[in-house]
């Protein structure tokens, strides 16, 4: 996301296989949309862990990956390329919501900042966070904490966007601030019974209302060391219930 203050460009991030033949299974079960939004089927019944190399200590923990590391990277860079092409020009401040965000945020930067390296123009970034907390177990709970909001002064976003409830609560705070204008990316988009009422301006993925884990998002802040975003598995909410 980003927004303009003082000719400032305030940047939000809200955030498969490395075989040919695996991108091309997942390319069977996706399509884009209208915005070029990499959509996966509802049907899509993703990899069979035993292609993967992930932590032992998750075995039995996880359904299946849905998205392995190395397409996500791939998506990452092509996002950062759209981003490229649409800033022009501007000094930018990246912020990062914590602690979901994380990961996708430090890929996008660090692919922008290589295009920008061998681009005719370069644009100078500073980094900032904020951490936000609005799920319980594998349930989003009416009540949203902000860690850091008294020194916010720049925006941050989310690696996974559901309802939107969250990101349009964070939003209100950054108005505050009169930017010129606010974008924001977002790595993963549920498809949800309700429509979103905040949709990202950059997508990497729109994927079915599946709990997912992995590449920084968590589950009571286990999954975090996971490189592929996978399905986590009914025993694995119950053993890291809380």
């Amino acid at each position: 996301m980003y927004l303009f203050k003082n000719n400032k460009l305030f940047y939000v991030f809200k955030l498969i296989s490395n075989t040919k033949k695996l991108r091309s299974r997942l390319k069977k079960n996706c399509r884009y949309d209208e915005n070029n939004v990499n959509m996966i089927h509802d049907d899509w019944p993703g990899y069979s862990l035993d292609l993967f190399s992930y932590p032992a200590h998750y075995y039995g923990d996880l359904d299946c990956v849905i998205i392995p590391h190395g397409v996500i990277m791939d998506r990452t860079e092509r996002l950062a390329r759209n981003i490229m092409d649409d800033l022009g020009d501007h000094d930018i401040v990246v912020l990062c919501v914590l602690k979901g965000g994380y990961q996708f945020c430090a890929d996008l930067v660090d692919r922008i900042k290589a295009l920008s390296c061998n681009s005719d123009h370069t644009i100078p970034m500073r980094v900032h966070f904020i951490r936000l907390k609005s799920y319980l177990n594998d349930q989003s709970t009416e009540d949203l904490h902000i860690l850091g909001a008294e020194d916010l002064s720049f925006l941050s976003g989310k690696g996974i966007v559901g309802t939107g409830k969250t990101m349009k609560t964070l939003l209100k705070h950054v108005e505050s601030f009169r930017p010129k204008m606010i974008k924001i990316a977002g790595l993963l988009v549920k498809r949800v019974q309700l429509s979103p009422t905040c949709v990202p301006d950059y997508v990497g993925f729109e994927i079915p209302n599946r709990f997912v884990v992995g590449y920084a998002l968590d589950y009571n802040e286990y999954f975090r060391d996971l490189n592929h975003i996978c399905v986590i598995s009914e025993s694995g909410k119950k053993k890291y219930k809380i």
